[in-house]
């Protein structure tokens, strides 16, 4: 096992360390055939859905420069009565909201892709940038570091389009001021929306902070219209200083409010498996404070492809022995090299040899160098890269309020490690722990309505979505500790689809979105048997047939909903004995 670990050790190190400047780009999410009838296809970033993996077909691709263009393209589909989405050139979203439905060759679909909607411009007087709905968050952020100004808050990923991120209701990590949302940093938006014929087929709506429709604009799913411009707050430019202390988990459910409190910047990641909390303090440091550091999380940078591949084929070999030692070795090795490169935060912008870690704002509040190079060195590419048969993982993402939910449901999950075993939550902290981060109450109306902490975390997800996984009940159990028995309300661009259950009752002002939704988009244009999935605005059939409850697409009720012929029964959960969980037995009676 020593030398397994060493072995391991070297790997991620080589995998962690200093990446050459040019790495494999992201596929574009829209592919194409060739000749005048040639099929689109439309996948997410890891090609892979969280209700179905199938690629989504299109009949109709759309790709405008400019808001003329989007209006042009919105009145055509408007007038022949189309379905309508839009798409970053991104595509990160794990449900399949961008897909407009409707099968390969049916004319009424049309995907709207912002991929050349990029223009950004600052007015520095005003301390606002407004961006076209396509710009790179790391776009948006570079001009307004080279005007003097910063953007308050981003997600931790980079690779995401304005519209996209502001769209879902992403986040970074803060209870000051307005928040870690990016939504509640909008000060205005405008919005492309179908009409009727006398109106040309399509309209622009320009919304600012006070209008009666901005609150359901900000965090739309995609389903009013279509976003051109958003126009966000800036402050004077500022840096940052971090610092990564890592704790014993014992008084975690504690003093997680105190240290969102006491630092701007604040999260936790918490490793159940290893008793252990990392507690990140993030906070403004003087402009004249000595350092040039960069955030570049290690999980974001380019990784040699051999690497991931190998680490993914290590970690399936796991799964299928039920090695439940080896995950918790690939654990403590993680864990090992991330405290080692300081979770990829660089002194100076060149290696961590230390903490603080001092930076610009704009090089320190969100990272993913691996999908901003234009060039390739076909070596290096991001981890999750579906060409290459490395990462791939569910995702998870959880939101708790009041934040005293939070605290519970912290003290069942570690009542939950007693009972199945701290060796059973090892699968988690091969990625990322829990991330616990902290968003303020919204204007928005599908935002948060009050002070929420958010809780993200990432397992292993089988190539073959029929297979069971190593613990799987365990995380079934959580995800139904967080969404049933505490209320918690899932990230609308996460989560598989059982999250989503019962989603509307848990927004107190749904009934303003949708009367909002009504109004701008009456014949349900932007509508699709996809979205309807996540957001609950028709009754959906969910398929409970066999193995369904193997990928997240039902609670299990019956042993077919899981795998028994390899030996996985549909069981109560250990804590939350509400839960129905497919755990594994050796006989179908114990």
């Amino acid at each position: 096992m020593r030398a397994t670990f060493l072995l391991l050790l070297l790997l991620l190190l080589s995998c962690h360390a200093p990446a050459p400047a040019l790495s494999l780009p992201p596929r574009p999410p829209v592919r194409c055939g060739s000749g005048d009838n040639a099929a689109c296809v439309l996948s997410n970033a890891y090609a892979a859905w969280s209700s179905d993996r199938a690629d989504c077909p299109v009949s109709a691709v759309a790709y405008p420069a400019s808001e003329r263009e989007v209006v042009a393209a919105v009145a055509r589909a408007s007038a022949d009565g189309a379905r309508i989405k839009v798409v970053s050139g991104f595509a990160h979203t794990i449900p399949k909201l961008a897909c407009p439905g409707g099968g390969g060759g049916n004319a009424s679909t049309l995907l709207i892709s912002t991929a050349r909607l990029a223009a950004v411009e600052v007015d520095a007087a005003a301390r606002t940038v407004t961006a076209d709905a396509g710009a790179p968050l790391r776009a948006v952020i570079d001009a307004a570091e080279a005007r003097g100004l910063s953007l308050t808050a981003a997600p931790y990923w980079e690779g995401v389009s304005i519209g996209g991120l502001v769209s879902t209701g992403s986040h970074g990590s803060s209870w000051w001021g307005r928040g870690g949302a990016v939504h509640d940093h909008v000060v205005g938006l405008r919005l492309v929306a179908p009409a009727g014929e006398a109106d040309g087929w399509a309209r622009v709506l320009p919304l600012r902070r006070g209008d009666e429709l901005f609150p359901a604009a900000l965090v739309s799913l995609g389903l009013l219209g279509v976003i051109t411009k958003i126009t966000l707050s800036l402050e004077p430019r500022f840096k940052r200083s971090i610092t990564y202390e890592y704790r014993d988990d014992s008084t975690f459910q504690d003093d997680f409010a105190a240290h969102a409190a006491r630092h701007e910047f604040a999260d936790i990641t918490w490793y159940p498996s290893q008793h252990t909390a990392v507690y990140r303090v993030d906070d403004r440091a003087p402009l004249n404070a000595s350092g040039d550091g960069v955030n570049d999380f290690i999980g974001f940078q380019p990784t040699a492809i051999a690497v991931t591949a190998g680490l993914r084929a290590l970690e399936t070999s796991l799964e299928r022995s039920r090695n439940v030692r080896g995950k918790c070795a690939m654990a403590a090795v993680e864990g090992a090299a991330k405290r080692l490169v300081g979770n990829g935060l660089k002194n100076n912008g060149l290696l961590f040899t230390g903490y603080p870690v001092v930076g610009y704002q704009g090089k320190m509040q969100t990272s993913g160098s691996c999908a901003r190079s234009p060039a390739s060195d076909l070596l290096r590419a991001c981890g999750w890269d579906p060409r290459f048969r490395g990462l791939f993982f569910y995702e998870s993402t959880a939101i708790f309020s009041p934040p005293a939910r939070f605290r519970d449901f912290v003290l069942d999950v570690k009542r939950l490690r007693d009972a199945a075993g701290a060796e059973s939550l090892c699968g988690v902290d091969v990625y990322n722990g829990l991330l616990v981060r902290f968003v303020r109450a919204s204007a928005a109306h599908l935002g948060q309505p009050e002070d929420s902490v958010v809780v993200d975390f990432n397992y292993y997800r089988a190539s073959d979505p029929a297979a069971p996984r190593l613990s799987g009940d365990v995380w079934e159990e959580v995800e139904q500790l967080a969404f049933v028995k505490h209320g918690a309300r899932p990230h609308w661009a996460k989560n598989r689809l059982v999250a989503f259950a019962g989603v509307r009752g848990k927004y107190p002002r749904w009934g303003q979105f949708a009367a909002a939704k009504r109004r701008l988009d009456p014949r349900g244009l932007f509508d699709s048997p996809w979205s309807d999935e996540v957001v609950g605005g028709v009754e959906v059939e969910v398929d409970k047939g066999d193995g369904c409850a193997l990928d997240g697409r039902c609670v299990c009720l019956e042993d077919r909903h899981c795998s028994p012929g390899q030996g996985y029964y549909c069981r109560p959960g250990l804590v939350f004995t509400e839960a129905r969980v497919c755990r594994y037995s050796v006989s179908q009676n114990q």
